[in-house]
């Protein structure tokens, strides 16, 4: 019997799927077939499915749906949506953070201080010379507006005499303590493009400082970071995340990383942005461009920096002064020829780059290298043709002139934006830019929807969770307290909300297009990687509240349940 008659005499489409199901496991054993409630796929355009089979290989073989009895003996409970990436985190920090003091939300000064005591009391070895006591979180807002100094760390006998280094909120800032004043050369050096905090007293470094200070401290070893990642990669796969966009990666953490993707329990997919050991370097020699066979690390990108100050710490570099400092337009890490001259270099090597930039005049120096760099690269063409094949993007794009706005829109390039960066800094928003520049500038989303940005949280500035991440976008409310800015009930310039599925977009599918993997990541469709997550409830129909304490029940990743929820 011709194959099309013995398909056919099985009659209906939903059994002649169900007879396809059955000749592919008696032919292909290795192919899995899986149904649940529901299967958003996330192509397009969209198509409906409540099955989907995965090869050995790990990717997804077909997408089918059945009726409730023919899909019976596949069937699990839950809704399923592709597995969710982060456009923009920093793995190795976030697993260190996992490991540090935890002043995120400290009320005061006295209570970052208890928590801290906390910590020693729990880690009595660590502060010593070789092995500081690292912290993440603490904000000076929370602190009467006072920054922080050494001597504040030694009122508490317990914490007198240790190494500490604590960073803030951004991590544009670290807290350090007296015996870490003690190694720093007297007098310091110049620190272009750094602040040295002085009042009320040392303790406080920012920026360029910051990184002068790190010289100091004694990095973990290898086998430390690769604990630090892979507590980390655990942490993520609860959330959902199935793949990472790791937002600078330096070569001897690329080693580590190459390594681990190649063990059995490995479970995200990194796509990392290569960074010069020394910041805003061109450094070649050092980079390789990587694509693992499985697709669990790729690297094609490098990480640039216009400006590296936050607004909070108000060094986030301003075309006008900043309204509550006017003294000040914060600070930029390399001139505009430096940073147009390190984009040349890279992309004409062929890597996608990536510009770190807070401030409008940051973003529109950022916009001037990558616009240089692809007249470069394509004299031929039109800019925006020549930018659909490179795919630059300018990560953060936090607050961008109108003008620059436009050139976005017309260049074409990415924006890669933090949501809960916007519920984060509402507080102090306003009263650092005035109200016309952050109704015109500040935390657009809505406005760059064009330009389908990636979304991310930039762990561990903030928590990891997309579905918080999701929530900020389609409310302007904080994930936190369900609420805007001061309380209120209205979200904080809710006219740049996002919808809620053009905001799980920014996590998926525009996520696998900022990183080269269409068709591979972000999506439910023949060929892709088999990375899905399930869900209690279809997330189109749930109240929008619930996402903001909403917990996933299982992640897979590459056909593998990496996650199961322990109800």
């Amino acid at each position: 019997m011709p194959y099309s008659q013995y398909i056919a005499s099985f009659g209906s489409f939903s059994t002649i799927a169900v007879a396809l199901s059955v000749i592919a496991a008696l032919f292909w054993p290795q192919n899995k077939t899986y149904c649940y409630d529901s299967v958003k796929t996330l192509t397009d355009p969209p198509s409906e499915a409540n099955c989907f089979t995965v090869s050995e290989s790990g990717v997804f073989s077909s997408i089918f749906s059945l009726d409730s009895k023919a899909a019976k003996p596949y069937k699990q409970a839950g809704h399923v949506l592709p597995g969710l990436w982060d456009g923009h985190g920093h793995l190795l920090p976030y697993g260190e953070s996992l490991d540090s003091v935890n002043l995120f939300g400290s009320q005061s000064l006295d209570d970052a201080r208890k928590r801290i005591h906390n910590y020693v009391l729990k880690h009595e070895d660590r502060g010593t010379r070789n092995d500081w006591i690292r912290g993440i979180g603490w904000d000076q807002a929370a602190f009467e507006g006072i920054m922080p100094t050494a001597a504040d760390l030694a009122t508490d006998h317990l914490l007198k005499g240790k190494y500490m280094m604590l960073d803030r909120v951004d991590v544009h800032c670290v807290w350090v303590s007296q015996a870490v004043l003690d190694l720093l050369p007297k007098p310091l050096p110049p620190l272009p493009g750094g602040e040295v905090v002085t009042d009320p007293g040392m303790g406080v470094f920012c920026d360029n400082a910051m990184d002068f200070v790190r010289k100091f401290w004694p990095p973990p070893t290898p086998e430390k970071k690769r604990g630090f990642l892979r507590g980390a990669v655990k942490e993520l796969n609860k959330h959902g995340l199935v793949g990472v966009h790791d937002a600078g990666v330096i070569p001897e953490d690329v080693a580590i990383l190459k390594d681990l993707v190649n063990t059995p329990d490995w479970s995200l997919r990194v796509y990392a942005m290569f960074e010069c050991p020394e910041r805003n370097t061109f450094c070649p020699h050092l980079a390789r461009k990587l694509s693992h066979k499985n697709g669990y690390l790729n690297l094609r990108a490098v990480k640039l920096f216009a400006g590296y100050g936050a607004l909070g710490s108000w060094g986030s570099a301003l075309i006008d002064p900043y309204s509550d400092r006017p003294s000040t337009r914060g600070s930029l890490l390399v001139n505009s020829s430096t940073l147009t001259y390190l984009a040349n270099s890279w992309s004409s090597l062929g890597y996608q780059v990536n510009i770190h930039a807070i401030g409008d005049l940051a973003n529109r120096l950022a916009l001037n290298a990558l616009n240089s760099s692809l007249v470069s690269l394509c004299p031929s063409s039109s800019i925006s043709a020549c930018q659909s094949t490179h795919r630059f993007r300018v990560e953060h794009s936090q607050i961008v002139h109108p003008d620059d706005q436009a050139r976005m829109h017309a260049i074409g390039i990415i924006p890669s934006i933090q949501p809960t960066h916007a519920t984060s800094d509402m507080v102090y928003a306003e009263t650092r830019l005035g109200h016309h520049r952050t109704a015109s500038e500040a935390y657009r989303m809505r406005s760059l929807l064009p330009l389908k940005p990636v979304l991310g949280s930039d762990f561990p500035v903030e928590p990891p969770n997309p579905w918080q991440g999701i929530y900020a976008a389609a409310t302007r409310n904080s994930p936190h307290t369900g609420k805007g800015k001061n309380g209120m009930e209205r979200g904080w310039y809710v006219e740049e909300t996002l919808d809620l599925m053009d905001a799980l977009r920014g996590f998926t599918s525009n996520a696998a297009k900022g990183a080269f993997l269409e068709g591979k990541a972000g999506v439910i469709e023949k060929g892709a990687y088999a990375d899905w997550v399930v869900l209690d409830n279809d997330i189109e129909n749930m109240d929008v509240e619930k996402l903001r304490t909403m917990k996933v029940k299982e992640t897979w990743v590459g056909g593998r349940k990496v996650y199961q929820r322990d109800d």
